[in-house]
């Protein structure tokens, strides 16, 4: 069996952690297209969660995201995610999706 190292990036002073996600250039996978099916959705957030996996800025996007109650997909999280993990969030796509439907 293999082991999982842990990598630990640190930002250097004065540069913005932005510069450094893995996700740049890829915001087709994070923020959705007008009009998402639910199953596309789902396709889309599972690449990108697995493209945060890999992220060395994983953690500061994260925080920036709950912080600044942030649309789209974020350090690995959905709206709805943030939604339930307790932070605020104008208006969860997800939890808008289901009180609609009801």
């Amino acid at each position: 069996m293999a082991a999982v190292e842990s990598i630990r990036f640190e930002v250097p002073i004065g540069h913005d952690w932005r510069e450094h996600g893995v996700c740049k250039g890829r915001t087709n996978l994070f923020f959705p297209p007008r009009a998402e099916r639910p199953q596309a959705r789902m396709r889309r957030e599972a690449q990108a969660r697995l493209l945060c996996s890999t992220c060395p800025v994983q953690a500061p996007c994260q925080e920036f995201a709950r912080g600044n109650h942030e649309y789209g997909f974020w350090g690995g999280e959905s709206e709805e995610d943030r939604h339930l993990a307790g932070y605020t969030v104008a208006a969860p796509i997800g939890v808008r999706a289901r009180a609609g439907a009801s």
